[in-house]
């Protein structure tokens, strides 16, 4: 059953780091199943309430699943790997097209507002005890959550959208707690959960956005939280809707105890306009990352929500980083006011990049999905096969694995590089690699 690994320990938490370490060194391999626990607790000679107490770690540390009497085995995704830390290894000549990277002509450059903003550090330095929010970076993204129908709070900084999540969920959630997500998801965000000690609750979605009869399933199941993606959603693209952000509203207004979270990374690189979902609940958050419009290293995003949920995440990073750093703050401020990123040419030319190639499947009778953002859901009845095929026709893509929970099989393909010259030869691949494919939700 587990090979040539020898689980070890004799207490709970030596044996749970047993496991734990081979799951990180691969010698213990995603869906593998764990012994019973008393046969586990017999080969070790100790008591099964300690073997139970290290499964009850491991489940908490996203690590390994419990399923009734199939008994327990190590997550599809555990915490200690990550979905992209086993890619696609790519082959050279290969066109990788996996990453979910912006296009980096697209970003601006950094170094004008860095040179300026660490001249004004040298004159006068951020020492302990400052603001941890430069009030102009707060007054512009306060000021354009109010443009966009966001409603009123305080505004913080994280240290990027995952970070942000992963504070409020940790505010609000204990081990064990249920969280309704997208499925198809941010394959991040489907290993951050579990990693937290709680559970997902797939909820499908499709152009619009999640859909709202797996919504009231979710929530009536016990979810006690959800996570949505107003725009540019990865990997399918969706972008919620004015109807469907009303049909989602009706939703959460039977279930106000919900604590949602709305991440809003498209904000600079889409066309589309933001429909949030924030007002009927009594718990919510809502983040934008500067990460796809301005370039990911900068880790920054700023958050807003309700007084109770911004405070627990303000005292909680109080305790720990302290601050993101005020001089990345001060560059950003820098690269708002300049307009060093314009958006609608930005948006325009990964729409643009998304429509030729969803234009060009569509010729030969494959159907994808990709209505905001920089990337293309293709559906297929084999990833495995597709994925391969498609290396060996000389392009790289990412499979639907690393962003599905129960949705049916499919591939992303990063649009964010891609030439007019590169779409047809690719689509064509692609065409021969799956063939035609119905249009259908993704949940």
């Amino acid at each position: 059953m587990l090979g040539e690994y020898p689980i070890e320990g004799r207490g709970a938490a030596d044996i749970a780091a047993s496991v734990e370490r081979a799951v990180g060194a691969g010698e213990l391999d995603p869906g593998q199943a764990l012994p019973p626990m008393r046969e586990l607790a017999a080969r070790l000679g100790v008591n099964p309430n300690t073997v139970a107490a290290a499964y009850r770690t491991l489940r908490e540390r996203g690590v390994i699943e419990t399923a009734g009497r199939r008994g327990s085995r190590i997550r599809p995704k555990p915490a200690t790997t990550g979905r992209d830390l086993r890619p696609v290894e790519m082959p050279a000549g290969v066109r990788d097209l996996s990453t979910g990277n912006p296009d980096p002509g697209l970003l601006p450059s950094l170094a004008p507002a860095l040179a300026a903003v660490a001249a004004e550090a040298d004159r006068a330095p951020v020492l302990y005890g400052a603001d941890p929010v430069n009030p102009e970076l707060a007054r512009i993204a306060r000021a354009e959550l109010d443009a966009d129908s966001v409603p009123g709070g305080p505004v913080i900084v994280t240290s990027g959208s995952l970070d942000a999540v992963e504070r409020v969920l940790a505010a609000h959630l204990r081990p064990g707690d249920a969280v309704a997500v997208e499925d198809p998801g941010w394959g991040r965000t489907l290993d951050l959960v579990p990693a937290l000690g709680l559970r997902t609750l797939p909820v499908g979605v499709d152009d619009e956005g999640p859909l709202p009869g797996e919504l009231r399933r979710a929530l009536e199941s016990g979810a006690r939280a959800l996570l949505v993606t107003d725009r540019a959603q990865n990997p399918t693209g969706a972008s919620v809707s004015g109807p469907r952000a009303r049909a989602l509203r009706s939703v959460l207004d039977e279930h106000p105890q919900t604590l949602l979270i709305e991440d809003d990374h498209g904000h600079g690189i889409v066309d589309l306009p933001l429909h949030p979902l924030a007002g009927g609940t009594r718990h919510w958050a809502f983040i934008r990352s500067v990460a796809k419009a301005y370039g990911p290293d900068l880790r920054l995003a700023v958050l807003t929500g309700d007084p109770v949920t911004v405070d627990r995440v303000r005292g909680r990073q109080r305790l720990g980083p302290g601050w993101v750093s005020c001089l990345l703050q001060r560059a950003v401020v820098r690269l708002w006011t300049d307009g060093a990123v314009d958006g609608p040419a930005v948006a325009a030319a990964y729409r643009s990049r998304r429509d030729l190639l969803i234009d060009a499947l569509a010729r030969r009778g494959v159907a994808s999905h990709g209505r905001s953002g920089m990337n293309v859901w293709v559906p297929v009845p084999d990833e495995t096969g597709a994925v391969a095929r498609l290396l060996h026709a000389g392009w790289g893509v990412a499979p639907g694995a690393r962003f599905r929970l129960a949705a049916p099989p499919a591939v992303r393909i990063t649009v964010s590089t891609l030439t007019p010259e590169e779409t047809a030869p690719l689509a064509d691949a692609m065409a021969l690699a799956v063939g035609s494919a119905p249009a259908r939700t993704y949940g």
